[in-house]
């Protein structure tokens, strides 16, 4: 990754924008939109500053990254210490694309897919999964087996698929801990074909994305590892411990 994409909470809180015309405005409004509060003078309060002056931007820029703000200048990424991507918003999920200010066009563009492709119950799904995080606690009490129940209830086909629209979510999750007492664990077995990650299948890439536990054979490719669920936990071995429990894949070459 070129940068770390983070989601910083604005609310109630002041963001310097500097400028005039459409694109102050523009950004003036994203921080409106954020929770933030707009402000035109440096104060000790503020973190993060948006630059879009005509003349003297870089040096405005350099004062406020001086006096330890955050800059971001309109139109120049490379005097820029964070970017703003393209955003679609279904809050509470957000999808961020960032182009690393090589295309703003680029990103407009996968935004707008994205757009088309997610349903508008998106949000609604997410708020029902938060509030149903203590019933769903009450009847799997550790991680695995919750991390297992999410991901049975959000695979594809499955009661909350996200990518389907959902009229009641908070009934799909009621009819998903109904049926609580399917088996929690499963071990799946993905052997690397020859061409590393590019040939792994569909499914292959949606285990991988889903585990809870990768087990992987010596000499897995580091692309391929790349591809795992981040919190996932990883272990180098050939098969799965005992007492393991979640969602598990072997890795194998």
């Amino acid at each position: 990754m070129e940068a770390l994409p983070l989601f910083h909470r604005l609310s109630g809180r002041p963001v310097l924008v500097l400028g005039e015309g459409e694109a102050a405005e523009a950004k003036a409004r994203l921080v409106t939109e954020s929770g933030g509060i707009v402000v035109r003078e440096a104060g000790p309060d503020v973190r993060l500053a948006f630059v879009a002056l005509t003349e003297g931007a870089e040096e405005a820029a350099a004062a406020l990254r001086a006096a330890g703000l955050l800059v971001n200048v309109v139109d120049q990424p490379a005097s820029c210490d964070f970017t703003v991507p393209a955003i679609v918003d279904r809050s509470p999920v957000l999808l961020a694309v960032g182009t690393g200010g090589a295309s703003a066009s680029l990103a407009k563009a996968l935004k707008e897919r994205l757009e088309q492709w997610l349903p508008p119950s998106l949000g609604p799904v997410a708020a029902a999964i938060r509030q149903a995080r203590a019933a769903v606690a009450a009847i799997h009490a550790d991680v695995p087996a919750r991390r297992a129940f999410w991901a049975r209830a959000l695979a594809p086909g499955g009661p909350l698929d996200p990518l389907v629209p959902q009229p009641d979510p908070m009934a799909a999750i009621t009819a998903a801990l109904a049926g609580a007492g399917e088996a929690a664990n499963r071990v799946d077995k993905v052997q690397i074909p020859p061409d590393g990650a590019d040939g792994l299948t569909l499914r292959q890439l949606r285990l991988l994305a889903q585990a809870d536990l990768v087990i992987h054979a010596p000499g897995i490719p580091a692309d391929v590892l790349a591809l795992v669920r981040r919190d996932a936990a990883r272990r180098v071995g050939t098969e799965a411990p005992a007492d393991a429990a979640g969602r598990i894949v072997l890795l194998t070459l």
